[in-house]
């Protein structure tokens, strides 16, 4: 062999060796990278896991304000139909103070009573109070009347329909909150 074959072997072997090296460099770089998207791939993942919770969280509280809102609302419902269920008596008894004062014929004195009784029930009115309108001749409706007794109709147009009412029924805002008491005929 010649000095030149030995110098061929040579920077054969050297370049394989470089080879060698760059396949390694490269291996390297190929699991540096893979290694990057890995962590990138987890750090996207750990992103939308927490922007997921972030949304969960949120609609969470969003729910909560409107339902504590309801539940303020409704609260102050509940205790105006208790105060309100409480002073019906008292307009009942207005009602029947003026029957009586209408019998002594005393002018001056009904007129009194009904103004107090008028303001009285202004007032709760202006709290959403409102009287139901139920007369004599309507039909009969067990979800918005309540029957205390029957008795035969008087006419028979008048057979399952209201013939009296004893009590009458009012409402707050949308809600019953006493019944109209009737008598019924059959």
């Amino acid at each position: 062999m010649s000095k030149n074959d030995n110098i061929k072997d040579s920077k054969t072997e050297g370049e394989v060796g470089f080879e060698e090296q760059d396949v390694q460099d490269v291996n390297e770089q190929d699991t540096t990278t893979e290694k990057k998207k890995d962590e990138l791939t987890e750090a996207q993942e750990n992103l939308q896991n927490e922007k997921d919770r972030y949304l969960r969280l949120f609609a969470e509280f969003e729910n909560y304000k409107k339902r504590t809102a309801r539940e303020r609302i409704d609260m102050f419902k509940t205790a105006g139909e208790d105060i309100m269920i409480s002073l019906l008596p008292v307009l009942d008894d207005f009602e029947r103070a003026l029957k009586e004062i209408k019998k002594n014929e005393d002018d001056s004195l009904y007129k009194g009573v009904e103004l107090i009784k008028n303001k009285f029930y202004e007032t709760l009115k202006s709290k959403g109070l409102e009287l139901m309108e139920v007369k004599q001749g309507d039909a009969f409706d067990s979800e918005s009347h309540e029957a205390i007794t029957q008795i035969p109709a008087p006419d028979k147009k008048l057979k399952g329909k209201i013939i009296d009412v004893v009590e009458k029924g009012y409402t707050l805002g949308e809600k019953i909150i006493r019944y109209p008491k009737v008598v019924i005929g059959q």
